[in-house]
């Protein structure tokens, strides 16, 4: 990829602004003392974020918006179509893909690069963490809001950068690479990949761009990984999971209500033998205890004390949208999780009912994309077993078009028969606010799951009920 040469005169206008990458990278590229600006169809937590940086704000797109600019970044959700764009080519004004400028952005840092179908969100997170912790000041750009930050992008003085890398549109290829993890492989973003053996050829292909002088953290407990593994033309990474031979065991696992409890043995990585006991995370689910000792193992390759470490997963205040408690009222619990995908589901409630075994757990499930409802239709079916009952909301159609072949009755029974749950349908935030008033009891766990609107529901309950 060539060098994208910017001035600090330079106008750098993002078309789709809103978005949580492109706010990231908007913001890091203001505290850099860039002139930014940007635009978007509606205003959100992330325009409200830019907006409080001093990044000029526009609602909606029209060409005004441009006439002063020099520069355009574009998301990878704008359509080609899109009035801005279609503008910036006519006056001949450079436009770049997100990816290709972050790519020149971070290419100034060392680069952590977290990737994978699921969890990559909250392992950059603990990775970023665990680095703030030892005092290093990493630049982060992330896909989600981290708590102790109350934003998802950071500029730091440190020379490491701190990077989720979005698989979704194959971009996360064109990154610098110079330490990485693969949380895991799964079917998803079937439709930009089209088969499920080039997403997978993506990834091969991601793990052998890590150069001999970083290390790639791979998850032995994937199925795909393992394979992928085996084909690999490089050695240059190391394991971890549960899995006996990996090279970071995870063992002696513990739940608690709040928190996670486990050991980690660490076999063949130029380290003597070790058992490190007694890391205390505060996440709760297997899946979240992967991501954590991902993280633990890049951050002991960077050479950073088990000490920090331990203190640095022992205080992680979480990121937005990944199991956020949103309130409590008559002992019921009410959360938001960004869960979508059937593995992100299972996960989540599977670590529920670990620390909730004798109280009813509902899932507010509101279906992301018709597309991902018709490649993975049994999967979702099977996905709520830990769930006493499943709200079951209209799709969020996220730009597709309706497919007139869905139907939300049969999928709800195909719920009810693989998962053996029950499933009740609702056909708007109003129908669920009726249910919940009439329905809920005390004691109930309530999680509002999806990549929609469902986040604005759970937290409008709040006041309502």
């Amino acid at each position: 990829m060539s060098k994208i040469k910017l001035g600090k005169q330079e106008v750098i206008h993002f078309v789709g602004i809103g978005g949580i990458g492109m706010s990231g990278l908007a913001q890091i590229m203001k505290t850099m003392g860039f002139k930014v600006q940007g635009s978007d169809i509606n205003k959100n937590k992330n325009t409200d974020n830019c907006k409080k940086l001093g990044i000029k704000i526009l609602i909606g797109h029209n060409k005004k918006n441009i006439s002063k600019v020099t520069i355009v970044v574009k998301s990878s959700a704008v359509k080609s179509s899109n009035i801005e764009l279609l503008v910036s080519k006519k006056k001949n004004v450079p436009i770049y893909e997100r990816i290709e400028m972050l790519a020149n952005i971070i290419d100034l840092k060392k680069n952590i690069i977290i990737t994978g179908s699921h969890g990559k969100t909250t392992t950059t997170s603990l990775v970023a963490n665990i680095i703030s912790t030892a005092k290093l000041d990493p630049t982060i750009i992330n896909g989600g809001v981290i708590n102790s930050l109350k934003n998802n992008a950071k500029l730091g003085q440190g020379e490491w950068a701190i990077v989720e890398a979005d698989e979704s549109d194959g971009s996360f290829l064109k990154v610098p690479i110079n330490y990485s993890i693969v949380t895991n492989i799964d079917k998803e973003h079937l439709d930009y990949y089209k088969n499920f053996n080039k997403l997978k050829k993506s990834f091969k292909t991601f793990i052998e761009k890590t150069p001999p002088i970083g290390k790639c953290f791979l998850c032995l407990d994937d199925l795909n990984i393992k394979k992928i593994i085996k084909k690999l033309k490089t050695k240059n990474f190391y394991t971890y999971g549960f899995h006996k031979h990996s090279n970071y065991q995870v063992c002696n696992l513990k739940y608690k209500t709040n928190y996670t409890k486990f050991d980690l043995k660490i076999k063949n990585v130029g380290f003597k033998k070790l058992h490190i006991k007694n890391i205390s995370l505060n996440l709760i689910g297997t899946h979240n205890v992967l991501n954590a000792t991902a993280a633990i193992s890049l951050s002991l390759n960077l050479g950073l004390s088990i000490n920090i470490i331990k203190k640095a997963l022992k205080n992680f205040s979480g990121v937005q949208r990944r199991l956020t408690k949103v309130f409590k009222k008559n002992k019921i619990e009410f959360y938001d999780d960004y869960a979508h995908h059937p593995t992100e589901i299972k996960s989540v409630l599977e670590g529920i009912r670990k620390v909730t075994s004798k109280r009813k757990i509902v899932a507010v499930f509101q279906p992301h994309r018709y597309s991902r409802i018709k490649s993975l239709n049994s999967e979702f079916g099977s996905c709520f077993k830990n769930s006493d009952q499943v709200i079951l909301c209209p799709v969020y159609a996220a730009g597709e078009t309706t497919d007139q072949e869905y139907n939300n009755k049969k999928f709800a029974q195909l719920i009810t028969k693989f998962s053996k749950t029950q499933v009740i349908l609702i056909e708007n935030e109003n129908d669920l606010t009726k249910y919940f008033k009439k329905n809920l009891i005390s004691d109930e766990v309530v999680i509002g799951m999806g990549a929609g609107s469902i986040s604005k529901w759970m937290y409008n309950l709040k006041n309502i009920l």
